[in-house]
């Protein structure tokens, strides 16, 4: 069977350019050379992705934990919103952050919690002197630093703050960062989507963009001349391949530009640093939008997203949750605030689902899925916030790795295993392995 192309073949790495603005495509079958010249079409080999997502206090473990065995298990109360993702996901138990426990430094679990959860080595207690380990993300990106545009995008959705302390004599900037380049420099994450959109498309002229935004110009508008040559060389699949992706980037735009606008009008509101409703949702969704516009492109293949940081204390007011996200963690099991909790932990798992029914909707040359194509990480550095516990910790690795995992399981090791082994089974997948990182021990085993 032949693929349905006319026209000369497009480059891998084809971007629309216009006014400072480089926009990358998804893969397509006129992108397979082989389709050109009348033969079969061998698809392309998809590159791996990985996005490791982070949410801070811990969880309400006994409605976190699957029932059942590996195979034959049901979803948690608090995992009900990946029932659609079941056969695509692993809930993975027994694996410890050591490092993020106390072994004679004192108080501090959230900054440590935080800090290791990437990168699964022990930070120096220090508001300056700042010293960690590279972050499993930073290792991938950066043997993947010539494939794609950007290395790596960090997302946030709460501020930096890189000097003094903010928890218990550790330096914010474990708080504030998972991603780390290396021992002391951290990855700063970019919290505003319009700021996050830039530096995704953008070519670099500052210029060009503040133009471009005072002008209210959409990217599409800014590449459309580019855009209109490539939709008359490519053939009706590929064209409708082309017209889903211009759609949905125009519909974040157009959310951004939205969002914008709320934030203006409500400045004078004070309750404004607690949230309005929809605020925490929208923009979530925004940025796990912005991680799937950088994989379908392949712009990068290393994300990551922190939906708070360590120790935070949003207040989850569109959810009837009034008490900080922290406070709370400290629940004395007093039921009604284990109840707002698990409010909580269901509403962020609901964002999580929304990332991964977009990953799992757009097809893949392969095959399957762009979910199918990736790993996503997704959890805590501390278990049970109540008691500080760093071990058997919240943690869910959806999607195949390109094959490399069998998924749709509860895999539970028999003994606590660092969550570092996980992260060279991770690294191994994406094709970027290393001998070691922070404590590891050696390979998960339990996920081949």
């Amino acid at each position: 069977m032949t693929a349905n192309i006319t026209g000369p073949s497009i480059a891998r790495r084809t971007l629309l350019r216009g006014a400072g603005l480089a926009l990358g495509l998804p893969l397509l079958e006129s992108m397979t050379p082989l389709a050109k010249r009348g033969f079969a079409a061998s698809p392309p080999k998809s590159p791996k992705r990985m996005a490791c997502i982070f949410f801070p206090n811990g969880a309400i473990m006994p409605d976190w934990k699957p029932t059942g065995s590996e195979h034959d298990w049901k979803l948690s109360r608090t995992l009900q919103p990946l029932a659609a993702h079941q056969s695509k996901i692993n809930v993975i138990s027994n694996l410890a952050h050591d490092h993020g426990r106390s072994n004679g430094d004192g108080a501090g679990d959230h900054a440590r919690g935080g800090s290791t959860f990437l990168t699964a080595a022990r930070p120096v207690k220090t508001s300056g002197n700042i010293r960690l380990g590279i972050s499993v993300d930073q290792v991938a990106a950066t043997q993947l630093a010539n494939t794609t545009r950007l290395p790596s995008i960090e997302l946030g959705l709460e501020v930096n703050r890189g000097g003094g302390s903010c928890d218990s004599g550790y330096s914010c900037a474990y708080s504030s960062n998972i991603s780390w380049r290396n021992e002391t420099q951290p990855m700063p994450k970019e919290i505003t989507p319009r700021m996050a959109f830039e530096r995704m498309f953008s070519s670099g002229n500052a210029g060009d963009n503040r133009k471009r935004n005072l002008d209210r110009q959409s990217i599409l508008d800014v590449v459309s001349v580019d855009a209109e040559k490539i939709m008359k060389t490519v053939g009706q699949s590929d064209r409708r391949k082309l017209d889903e992706y211009f759609v949905s980037v125009r519909e974040i735009e157009m959310r951004i530009h939205r969002a914008e606008q709320e934030d203006l009008k409500a400045l004078p509101d004070i309750e404004v640093p607690f949230g309005r409703v929809e605020s925490f949702r929208e923009h979530a969704r925004l940025m796990y939008d912005l991680m799937v516009i950088g994989f379908q492109t392949d712009t990068t293949r290393v994300a990551t997203l922190m939906l708070d940081n360590a120790g935070g204390s949003r207040r989850y007011t569109e959810v009837g949750v009034k008490e900080g996200h922290h406070q709370m963690s400290h629940h004395r099991n007093v039921e009604t605030t284990v109840e707002n909790l698990r409010k909580v932990d269901y509403y962020l798992v609901e964002q999580l689902a929304y990332f991964l029914d977009k990953l799992d909707s757009i097809a893949d040359p392969t095959g399957g899925t762009l979910l199918d194509q990736s790993m996503v990480l997704y959890g805590s550095g501390i278990s049970d916030g109540n008691r500080h516990d760093h071990g058997d910790l919240p943690i869910i690795l959806a999607g195949g790795g390109g094959g490399s995992f069998q998924t749709g399981r509860w895999i539970q090791p028999k003994s606590e295993r660092p969550m570092a082994n996980l992260f060279m089974s991770m690294l191994d997948a994406m094709e970027t392995p290393v001998e070691s990182i922070g404590d590891s021990s050696g390979r998960l085993t339990e996920l081949a």
